[in-house]
């Protein structure tokens, strides 16, 4: 594998991943939590899949309920690690985000609530209320130019928010410094975007650690093998019909979880991914290797 450009916020993140391995019923439970929870984005960055003129910008969003349904079950299980909302998307362009924000918060008192937002719809005045709605740090990624640093300090001083309270994350690099990004193939779609990364004609034998730490669902309920799968060919279940516990730990997951703990990246759609998969995660993954040992 060459060698990749690696965001200075993946330490933080590393951090707190290794911080936060726990247990339930001896199955090791993820240490990040991910929802993509809509189809829409403002942007299209030639660096992201949505830069293809074929990739969908959808206009649905998460169901209250869902988030209800998945956050109660984990505080059930005192889930203390990452739950973030992310994804494939602009978490602020849904209207609904701050009741969101307030139910993931109540529901799971130990867990650090996160957002990566690009900024466009911030203000000072959202701003507050995104952390007076119980969010735990904003990680604002900056698209346009060096000045959004000061432009987005200022908006988070009038908010009256302190600086470890937010991450501005530099994403306005040049082409030659991987913009700002660890960049990937995203399993295959980047084919077409305007910044062409091709997916990998023969499956990488390299282990990946993100099935092991990391649970990612899609606004309408779907869990997939992780945040890189933009082609959605993996669906280990929906949190619609399933509980949270049951998907993390049943045949899906699992049976991708020991051929990439293997080195074995053989199905779709790791096939043609280029993700380095071990840059976080390694002592969830050896959890689950004494797991999978052990069956």
């Amino acid at each position: 594998m060459t060698k990749q450009y690696i965001d200075p916020a993946i330490p933080r993140k590393s951090k707190i991943i290794n911080n936060t391995l726990s247990f339930f019923n001896e199955i090791p439970l993820p240490s990040v939590v991910e929802i993509n929870e809509s189809g829409k984005c403002n942007r299209s960055c030639s660096f992201c899949p949505k830069s293809d003129p074929d990739y969908p910008d959808v206009s649905e969003f998460i169901d209250t309920a869902l988030i209800q349904k998945l956050t109660k079950e984990l505080g059930e299980v005192n889930y203390s690690g990452i739950f973030v909302y992310s994804g494939f998307c602009e978490p602020l362009l849904d209207k609904n985000i701050f009741e969101l924000i307030r139910i993931s918060s109540l529901n799971m008192p130990d867990a650090k609530i996160e957002l990566v937002t690009n900024g466009d719809p911030l203000s000072s005045k959202r701003m507050q209320k995104l952390f007076d709605s119980g969010l735990t740090t904003l990680l604002i990624s900056a698209y346009d130019g060096e000045f959004q640093v000061s432009f987005f300090k200022e908006m988070a001083k009038k908010a009256g928010i302190d600086e470890s309270k937010y991450v501005i994350r530099p994403r306005w690099m040049s082409e030659e410094e991987s913009f700002g990004i660890t960049l990937n193939n995203r399993s295959g779609a980047m084919a077409s975007a305007e910044f062409v990364i091709e997916s990998l004609k023969e499956p990488l034998k390299q282990k990946c650690n993100y099935p092991s730490y990391s649970f990612f669902m899609d606004y309408n309920g779907d869990v997939h093998i992780c945040s890189h799968d933009w082609t959605k060919k993996y669906v280990a279940g929906n949190v619609n019909k399933e509980s949270f516990i049951d998907i993390w730990a049943g045949k899906r997951m699992m049976n991708a979880r020991k051929q990439l703990l293997n080195a074995n990246r053989g199905f779709s759609p790791c096939n043609v991914c280029d993700a380095n998969g071990l840059l976080m995660g390694n002592e969830q993954a050896k959890s689950w290797g004494i797991v999978i040992s052990n069956e």
